[in-house]
Protein backbone atom coordinates (compact mmCIF):
# COMPACT_ATOMS: atom_id res chain seq x y z
CA UNK A 1 0.00 0.00 0.00
CA UNK A 2 1.11 3.56 -0.31
CA UNK A 3 2.64 5.03 2.36
CA UNK A 4 -0.45 8.08 1.82
CA UNK A 5 -3.34 6.14 0.98
CA UNK A 6 -5.13 9.47 0.55
CA UNK A 7 -2.22 11.23 -1.86
CA UNK A 8 -0.95 7.71 -3.34
CA UNK A 9 2.74 8.45 -2.52
CA UNK A 10 5.46 5.75 -2.41
CA UNK A 11 8.02 8.07 -0.91
CA UNK A 12 8.71 10.43 -3.44
CA UNK A 13 6.38 8.90 -6.38
CA UNK A 14 3.49 8.52 -6.94
CA UNK A 15 0.79 11.49 -6.46
CA UNK A 16 -1.84 12.98 -8.65
CA UNK A 17 -0.97 15.91 -10.51
CA UNK A 18 -4.49 16.37 -12.58
CA UNK A 19 -6.84 18.78 -13.97
CA UNK A 20 -9.11 19.55 -11.24
CA UNK A 21 -12.33 17.94 -12.75
CA UNK A 22 -10.52 14.93 -13.48
CA UNK A 23 -8.75 15.00 -10.17
CA UNK A 24 -12.35 15.14 -8.64
CA UNK A 25 -13.22 11.74 -10.62
CA UNK A 26 -10.60 9.96 -9.14
CA UNK A 27 -10.88 10.98 -5.70
CA UNK A 28 -14.30 9.54 -6.21
CA UNK A 29 -12.84 6.58 -7.75
CA UNK A 30 -10.08 6.72 -4.74
CA UNK A 31 -13.32 6.91 -2.31
CA UNK A 32 -15.58 3.68 -3.71
CA UNK A 33 -12.04 1.53 -3.84
CA UNK A 34 -11.38 1.99 -0.08
CA UNK A 35 -15.12 1.14 0.76
CA UNK A 36 -15.32 -1.50 -1.08
CA UNK A 37 -12.19 -3.44 -1.43
CA UNK A 38 -12.26 -5.19 1.90
CA UNK A 39 -16.00 -5.35 1.65
CA UNK A 40 -16.73 -8.99 2.18
CA UNK A 41 -19.18 -9.17 -0.43
CA UNK A 42 -17.23 -7.68 -2.96
CA UNK A 43 -14.41 -9.83 -1.86
CA UNK A 44 -16.96 -13.17 -2.77
CA UNK A 45 -17.48 -11.67 -5.76
CA UNK A 46 -13.99 -11.49 -6.77
CA UNK A 47 -13.04 -14.57 -5.76
CA UNK A 48 -16.22 -16.28 -7.53
CA UNK A 49 -14.86 -14.96 -10.53
CA UNK A 50 -11.16 -15.46 -10.40
CA UNK A 51 -11.94 -19.11 -9.92
CA UNK A 52 -14.96 -19.78 -11.90
CA UNK A 53 -14.20 -17.96 -15.33
CA UNK A 54 -10.32 -16.94 -14.74
CA UNK A 55 -9.31 -20.10 -13.47
CA UNK A 56 -7.51 -19.47 -10.36
CA UNK A 57 -5.44 -20.89 -8.60
CA UNK A 58 -3.07 -21.78 -11.43
CA UNK A 59 0.11 -23.87 -10.56
CA UNK A 60 3.61 -22.79 -9.29
CA UNK A 61 5.00 -25.62 -11.96
CA UNK A 62 8.84 -26.64 -10.87
CA UNK A 63 10.57 -25.92 -14.47
CA UNK A 64 12.44 -29.37 -14.10
CA UNK A 65 14.18 -29.76 -17.38
CA UNK A 66 15.29 -26.04 -17.43
CA UNK A 67 16.86 -26.45 -14.17
CA UNK A 68 19.14 -29.35 -14.46
CA UNK A 69 20.23 -27.84 -18.40
CA UNK A 70 21.12 -24.35 -16.50
CA UNK A 71 22.50 -25.92 -13.03
CA UNK A 72 22.37 -24.08 -9.66
CA UNK A 73 18.99 -23.10 -8.37
CA UNK A 74 16.09 -24.18 -8.45
CA UNK A 75 13.61 -22.68 -10.99
CA UNK A 76 9.68 -22.59 -10.63
CA UNK A 77 7.43 -20.90 -13.07
CA UNK A 78 3.91 -19.00 -11.45
CA UNK A 79 1.32 -19.82 -14.44
CA UNK A 80 0.25 -17.08 -15.47
CA UNK A 81 0.21 -17.77 -18.54
CA UNK A 82 -2.95 -20.40 -17.92
CA UNK A 83 -5.16 -17.53 -16.83
CA UNK A 84 -7.88 -17.09 -19.00
CA UNK A 85 -7.21 -14.66 -22.17
CA UNK A 86 -3.52 -15.97 -21.75
CA UNK A 87 -2.13 -13.23 -18.90
CA UNK A 88 -2.26 -11.86 -15.90
CA UNK A 89 -3.90 -8.89 -16.94
CA UNK A 90 -7.37 -10.34 -16.04
CA UNK A 91 -7.07 -10.38 -12.76
CA UNK A 92 -6.78 -6.44 -12.37
CA UNK A 93 -9.55 -6.38 -14.91
CA UNK A 94 -12.11 -8.64 -13.33
CA UNK A 95 -11.28 -6.42 -9.63
CA UNK A 96 -12.07 -3.11 -11.58
CA UNK A 97 -15.25 -4.57 -13.93
CA UNK A 98 -16.73 -5.38 -10.42
CA UNK A 99 -15.95 -1.87 -8.96
CA UNK A 100 -17.20 0.01 -11.88
CA UNK A 101 -20.60 -1.96 -11.93
CA UNK A 102 -21.07 -1.14 -7.89
CA UNK A 103 -20.10 2.42 -9.18
CA UNK A 104 -23.43 2.35 -11.93
CA UNK A 105 -21.43 3.14 -14.61
CA UNK A 106 -21.73 0.96 -18.28
CA UNK A 107 -18.67 2.54 -20.35
CA UNK A 108 -15.28 1.18 -20.37
CA UNK A 109 -12.52 2.14 -21.78
CA UNK A 110 -8.50 0.93 -21.56
CA UNK A 111 -5.21 1.28 -22.76
CA UNK A 112 -2.71 -1.72 -24.34
CA UNK A 113 0.42 -2.33 -25.57
CA UNK A 114 0.63 -6.27 -26.24
CA UNK A 115 -2.74 -6.29 -26.74
CA UNK A 116 -2.93 -8.78 -23.30
CA UNK A 117 -4.81 -6.22 -20.98
CA UNK A 118 -6.95 -4.69 -24.29
CA UNK A 119 -8.21 -8.43 -24.91
CA UNK A 120 -8.61 -9.32 -21.19
CA UNK A 121 -10.89 -5.97 -20.57
CA UNK A 122 -13.14 -6.83 -23.74
CA UNK A 123 -13.38 -10.48 -22.68
CA UNK A 124 -14.87 -9.08 -19.41
CA UNK A 125 -16.79 -6.49 -21.07
CA UNK A 126 -18.36 -9.16 -22.88
CA UNK A 127 -19.46 -10.81 -19.33
CA UNK A 128 -20.90 -8.17 -17.72
CA UNK A 129 -22.12 -5.88 -21.14
CA UNK A 130 -20.58 -3.54 -21.15
CA UNK A 131 -19.80 -0.85 -24.02
CA UNK A 132 -15.95 -1.17 -24.56
CA UNK A 133 -13.26 1.22 -26.24
CA UNK A 134 -9.79 -0.01 -26.43
CA UNK A 135 -6.93 2.55 -27.28
CA UNK A 136 -3.91 1.09 -28.66
CA UNK A 137 -1.22 2.44 -30.80
CA UNK A 138 -0.74 2.05 -34.43
CA UNK A 139 2.26 1.09 -34.26
CA UNK A 140 1.09 -1.68 -32.07
CA UNK A 141 -2.25 -2.76 -33.73
CA UNK A 142 0.01 -3.76 -36.65
CA UNK A 143 2.85 -5.95 -34.55
CA UNK A 144 -0.23 -7.67 -32.76
CA UNK A 145 -3.04 -7.83 -35.26
CA UNK A 146 -4.42 -10.97 -33.70
CA UNK A 147 -4.93 -9.60 -30.38
CA UNK A 148 -6.88 -6.13 -32.20
CA UNK A 149 -9.07 -9.48 -33.53
CA UNK A 150 -9.72 -11.28 -30.82
CA UNK A 151 -11.12 -7.79 -29.28
CA UNK A 152 -12.95 -6.85 -32.09
CA UNK A 153 -14.47 -10.21 -31.80
CA UNK A 154 -15.50 -9.61 -28.35
CA UNK A 155 -17.36 -6.66 -29.29
CA UNK A 156 -14.40 -3.88 -28.12
CA UNK A 157 -14.17 -0.92 -30.65
CA UNK A 158 -10.55 -0.59 -31.07
CA UNK A 159 -8.98 3.05 -31.66
CA UNK A 160 -5.66 3.07 -33.25
CA UNK A 161 -3.63 6.15 -31.92
CA UNK A 162 -1.45 7.40 -34.66
CA UNK A 163 -0.11 10.45 -32.64
CA UNK A 164 3.22 10.47 -31.18
CA UNK A 165 5.15 7.00 -31.89
CA UNK A 166 2.12 4.91 -32.32
CA UNK A 167 2.76 3.07 -29.56
CA UNK A 168 1.76 2.54 -25.32
CA UNK A 169 2.33 5.91 -24.17
CA UNK A 170 0.18 7.47 -26.97
CA UNK A 171 -2.44 5.13 -26.24
CA UNK A 172 -2.75 6.05 -22.35
CA UNK A 173 -2.18 10.33 -23.97
CA UNK A 174 -5.57 9.28 -25.86
CA UNK A 175 -7.20 7.13 -22.66
CA UNK A 176 -7.00 10.09 -20.32
CA UNK A 177 -7.74 12.70 -22.82
CA UNK A 178 -11.72 10.46 -23.22
CA UNK A 179 -11.70 10.30 -19.88
CA UNK A 180 -11.29 14.27 -19.31
CA UNK A 181 -14.20 14.47 -22.04
CA UNK A 182 -16.51 11.70 -20.70
CA UNK A 183 -15.71 10.84 -16.88
CA UNK A 184 -19.83 11.30 -16.12
CA UNK A 185 -20.24 7.76 -17.89
CA UNK A 186 -17.16 6.34 -18.02
CA UNK A 187 -14.73 4.26 -16.40
CA UNK A 188 -10.90 4.17 -17.21
CA UNK A 189 -9.72 0.37 -16.72
CA UNK A 190 -6.24 1.30 -16.39
CA UNK A 191 -3.63 -2.23 -17.16
CA UNK A 192 -0.69 -1.13 -15.43
CA UNK A 193 0.26 -0.03 -11.91
CA UNK A 194 1.19 3.44 -13.40
CA UNK A 195 -1.04 6.44 -13.40
CA UNK A 196 -2.55 8.78 -10.55
CA UNK A 197 -3.64 7.80 -7.46
CA UNK A 198 -5.47 5.35 -6.84
CA UNK A 199 -4.40 3.75 -10.07
CA UNK A 200 -1.34 2.05 -8.94
CA UNK A 201 -2.66 0.84 -5.35
CA UNK A 202 -5.79 -0.45 -6.76
CA UNK A 203 -3.96 -2.21 -9.69
CA UNK A 204 -1.43 -3.64 -7.09
CA UNK A 205 -4.53 -4.68 -4.22
CA UNK A 206 -6.22 -6.80 -7.52
CA UNK A 207 -2.60 -8.29 -8.46
CA UNK A 208 -1.30 -9.38 -5.49
CA UNK A 209 -3.23 -12.45 -5.32
CA UNK A 210 0.21 -13.82 -7.89
CA UNK A 211 2.21 -13.79 -4.78
CA UNK A 212 -0.53 -14.46 -2.02
CA UNK A 213 -1.01 -17.67 -4.08
CA UNK A 214 3.05 -18.34 -5.21
CA UNK A 215 3.81 -17.87 -1.18
CA UNK A 216 2.07 -20.86 -0.22
CA UNK A 217 2.70 -22.81 -2.91
CA UNK A 218 6.45 -22.39 -2.23
CA UNK A 219 5.81 -23.27 1.28
CA UNK A 220 4.38 -26.49 0.36
CA UNK A 221 6.80 -27.51 -2.50
CA UNK A 222 9.91 -26.35 -0.47
CA UNK A 223 9.07 -25.41 3.44
CA UNK A 224 10.87 -22.31 2.86
CA UNK A 225 10.40 -19.12 1.05
CA UNK A 226 12.21 -18.69 -2.25
CA UNK A 227 15.65 -17.08 -2.81
CA UNK A 228 14.03 -14.57 -4.99
CA UNK A 229 11.43 -13.58 -7.24
CA UNK A 230 12.05 -12.37 -10.95
CA UNK A 231 9.80 -10.67 -12.74
CA UNK A 232 9.50 -8.40 -15.96
CA UNK A 233 8.81 -4.76 -15.91
CA UNK A 234 7.27 -2.44 -18.25
CA UNK A 235 4.67 -0.50 -16.63
CA UNK A 236 5.08 -2.97 -13.54
CA UNK A 237 1.61 -4.67 -12.60
CA UNK A 238 2.86 -8.25 -12.99
CA UNK A 239 5.83 -7.41 -11.17
CA UNK A 240 4.32 -5.39 -8.46
CA UNK A 241 1.86 -8.61 -8.18
CA UNK A 242 4.74 -11.22 -8.08
CA UNK A 243 6.46 -9.32 -5.24
CA UNK A 244 3.28 -8.10 -2.88
CA UNK A 245 3.67 -10.28 -0.52
CA UNK A 246 7.27 -10.91 -0.46
CA UNK A 247 7.69 -7.38 0.01
CA UNK A 248 7.76 -7.22 4.10
CA UNK A 249 10.21 -10.80 3.53
CA UNK A 250 13.96 -9.14 3.71
CA UNK A 251 15.46 -12.18 2.81
CA UNK A 252 13.49 -13.08 -0.51
CA UNK A 253 15.44 -10.95 -3.48
CA UNK A 254 12.76 -8.76 -5.64
CA UNK A 255 14.36 -9.05 -9.03
CA UNK A 256 12.51 -6.48 -11.67
CA UNK A 257 13.65 -7.13 -15.33
CA UNK A 258 13.60 -3.72 -17.89
CA UNK A 259 14.04 -4.09 -21.86
CA UNK A 260 17.39 -2.27 -22.57
CA UNK A 261 15.95 -0.63 -25.11
CA UNK A 262 13.56 1.15 -22.39
CA UNK A 263 15.86 0.92 -18.78
CA UNK A 264 13.28 3.22 -17.36
CA UNK A 265 14.48 2.19 -13.69
CA UNK A 266 17.94 1.99 -14.53
CA UNK A 267 18.26 5.15 -16.74
CA UNK A 268 15.38 7.20 -15.40
CA UNK A 269 14.94 10.08 -13.64
CA UNK A 270 12.31 11.58 -11.14
CA UNK A 271 9.52 13.17 -13.45
CA UNK A 272 5.84 13.78 -13.96
CA UNK A 273 4.14 11.80 -16.83
CA UNK A 274 0.37 10.92 -17.11
CA UNK A 275 -0.41 12.64 -14.06
CA UNK A 276 2.10 10.76 -11.52
CA UNK A 277 5.88 10.98 -10.45
CA UNK A 278 8.12 8.16 -11.14
CA UNK A 279 11.16 7.47 -12.59
CA UNK A 280 11.35 8.48 -16.55
CA UNK A 281 13.35 8.09 -19.26
CA UNK A 282 13.64 11.58 -20.75
CA UNK A 283 15.50 13.36 -23.70
CA UNK A 284 17.58 15.90 -23.97
CA UNK A 285 14.35 18.60 -24.13
CA UNK A 286 12.85 16.98 -20.89
CA UNK A 287 10.04 15.18 -23.09
CA UNK A 288 9.22 11.33 -22.51
CA UNK A 289 11.98 9.51 -24.71
CA UNK A 290 10.85 7.28 -27.41
CA UNK A 291 11.66 3.50 -26.61
CA UNK A 292 11.71 0.12 -28.81
CA UNK A 293 11.77 -2.57 -26.93
CA UNK A 294 10.77 -6.11 -28.95
CA UNK A 295 8.50 -6.73 -26.46
CA UNK A 296 4.81 -3.92 -26.82
CA UNK A 297 4.15 -4.98 -23.50
CA UNK A 298 7.59 -3.39 -21.86
CA UNK A 299 7.35 0.07 -24.21
CA UNK A 300 6.69 2.77 -22.25
CA UNK A 301 8.67 5.57 -20.61
CA UNK A 302 7.97 5.49 -17.16
CA UNK A 303 7.33 3.19 -14.52
CA UNK A 304 4.71 2.58 -11.40
CA UNK A 305 5.59 4.50 -8.64
CA UNK A 306 6.10 1.64 -6.20
CA UNK A 307 9.24 0.39 -8.35
CA UNK A 308 10.97 3.54 -8.29
CA UNK A 309 10.24 3.87 -4.54
CA UNK A 310 11.24 -0.03 -4.39
CA UNK A 311 14.68 0.59 -6.82
CA UNK A 312 15.48 4.21 -4.82
CA UNK A 313 15.13 2.46 -1.46
CA UNK A 314 17.17 -1.07 -2.20
CA UNK A 315 14.55 -3.18 -1.45
CA UNK A 316 14.35 -4.57 -5.33
CA UNK A 317 16.78 -4.72 -7.40
CA UNK A 318 16.11 -3.61 -11.33
CA UNK A 319 18.70 -5.34 -14.04
CA UNK A 320 17.94 -5.54 -17.90
CA UNK A 321 17.85 -8.02 -20.41
CA UNK A 322 18.28 -7.23 -24.38
CA UNK A 323 15.83 -8.01 -26.94
CA UNK A 324 18.18 -10.89 -28.44
CA UNK A 325 18.57 -12.32 -25.11
CA UNK A 326 14.78 -12.26 -24.64
CA UNK A 327 14.32 -13.99 -27.69
CA UNK A 328 16.73 -16.60 -26.86
CA UNK A 329 14.85 -17.02 -23.95
CA UNK A 330 11.16 -17.82 -25.49
CA UNK A 331 12.92 -20.25 -27.73
CA UNK A 332 14.93 -22.09 -24.69
CA UNK A 333 11.37 -22.19 -22.37
CA UNK A 334 9.64 -23.91 -25.48
CA UNK A 335 11.88 -26.43 -26.75
CA UNK A 336 12.83 -27.74 -23.30
CA UNK A 337 9.67 -27.55 -20.82
CA UNK A 338 6.89 -27.59 -23.87
CA UNK A 339 5.93 -23.96 -22.27
CA UNK A 340 6.05 -20.84 -24.77
CA UNK A 341 6.16 -17.93 -22.86
CA UNK A 342 5.48 -14.15 -24.01
CA UNK A 343 7.72 -12.36 -25.04
CA UNK A 344 7.38 -9.63 -22.29
CA UNK A 345 7.86 -13.17 -19.95
CA UNK A 346 10.98 -14.26 -21.68
CA UNK A 347 12.78 -11.08 -20.34
CA UNK A 348 12.29 -12.75 -16.94
CA UNK A 349 13.29 -16.25 -18.09
CA UNK A 350 16.22 -14.70 -19.72
CA UNK A 351 17.34 -13.47 -16.49
CA UNK A 352 16.26 -15.90 -14.14
CA UNK A 353 18.71 -18.50 -16.26
CA UNK A 354 21.57 -16.69 -15.30
CA UNK A 355 21.07 -15.85 -12.14
CA UNK A 356 20.28 -19.76 -11.17
CA UNK A 357 23.85 -20.19 -13.11
CA UNK A 358 24.89 -17.57 -9.84
CA UNK A 359 23.43 -19.69 -6.85
CA UNK A 360 23.95 -23.22 -5.29
CA UNK A 361 21.06 -26.43 -5.68
CA UNK A 362 19.47 -25.57 -2.34
CA UNK A 363 18.42 -22.16 -3.98
CA UNK A 364 15.01 -21.21 -5.24
CA UNK A 365 13.93 -18.58 -7.77
CA UNK A 366 10.37 -18.44 -8.95
CA UNK A 367 9.63 -16.23 -12.10
CA UNK A 368 6.41 -14.79 -12.81
CA UNK A 369 5.47 -16.53 -16.49
CA UNK A 370 2.85 -13.33 -16.97
CA UNK A 371 1.85 -14.57 -20.37
CA UNK A 372 2.07 -16.83 -22.80
CA UNK A 373 3.12 -16.63 -26.14
CA UNK A 374 0.51 -17.19 -28.89
CA UNK A 375 0.13 -13.18 -29.52
CA UNK A 376 3.89 -12.90 -30.20
CA UNK A 377 4.37 -16.29 -32.84
CA UNK A 378 4.46 -14.12 -35.94
CA UNK A 379 6.35 -11.69 -34.97
CA UNK A 380 8.60 -14.21 -33.57
CA UNK A 381 8.32 -16.03 -36.68
CA UNK A 382 9.11 -13.42 -39.16
CA UNK A 383 12.31 -11.92 -36.48
CA UNK A 384 13.99 -15.89 -37.41
CA UNK A 385 13.48 -15.44 -41.05
CA UNK A 386 16.05 -12.57 -41.06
Amino acid sequence: MADNVETGLFGEFGGSYLPEDLQKVLSDLAEQFEKYRDDPEFEEDLSYYLKEYVGRENPLTFAKNLTKKVGGAKIYLKREDLNHTGAHKINNVIGQILLAKRMGITRVIAETGAGQHGVATATACAMFEMDCTIYMGKTDTKRQELNVFRMELLGAKVVPVEKGQGRLKDAVDEALSDLVENYENTFYLLGSAVGPHPFPTMVKHFQSVVSKESKRQIMEKENKLPTAVVACVGGGSNAIGAFSHYIDEAEVRLIGVEPAEAATITKGVPAVIHGFKCLTLLDENGEPQPTNPIAAGLDYPGVGPEHSHLSTTGRAEYVTVTGEESLEAFQELSKVEGITPALESSHAIAHAIKLAQSLSKDDVIIVNLSGRGDKDIDQVYEMLKK
